[in-house]
């Protein structure tokens, strides 16, 4: 499946198209360079969920816990680009989040390859020539 963004505009549009071919996955590993749009993209997906909080990039925290308002479901939202260790995402204790049913929206998922789940849905967001974005999973 590709998506493409055309301008800023659109996400809202590209996040309801991403949600309704999300099948029954939870877990969706983003990959992308820096600045590539992944958080903006993320932010979206999580609106259009019916998310009223605030999303932010969890840089810092790792993980942010938002809820659904429309369905009262937690969505977590991961960002490991300041991971040195796997033992850090060990200690965290990564499993609950990526087994526990909920959504799962993971950013910079390659410095964890080895501990995604079997079922993880690889998106690749690219920034193209024009400006636009594509969003391939």
């Amino acid at each position: 499946m590709e998506i493409r963004i055309n301008t800023l505009a659109d996400i809202n549009e590209a996040a309801k198209q991403f949600i309704a071919n999300m099948g029954d996955s939870k877990v969706f590993a983003f990959y992308g360079k820096m600045g590539a749009g992944k958080t903006t993209f993320v932010k979206a997906v999580c609106e259009e969920l019916g998310v009223d909080d605030v999303i932010t990039s969890p840089t810092f925290a790792i993980v942010n816990e938002y809820q659904s308002a429309t369905t009262g479901d937690s969505i977590f939202h991961f960002d490991f680009y300041r991971i040195k260790k796997l033992d850090e995402v060990y200690d965290m204790g990564y499993e609950d989040y990526f087994y526990s049913g909920s959504l799962c929206f993971l950013e910079w998922p390659e410095l964890i390859e080895e501990l995604l789940p079997e079922d993880a849905v690889k998106v690749t967001i690219e920034e193209t020539a024009d400006g636009s974005r594509l969003i391939k999973f």
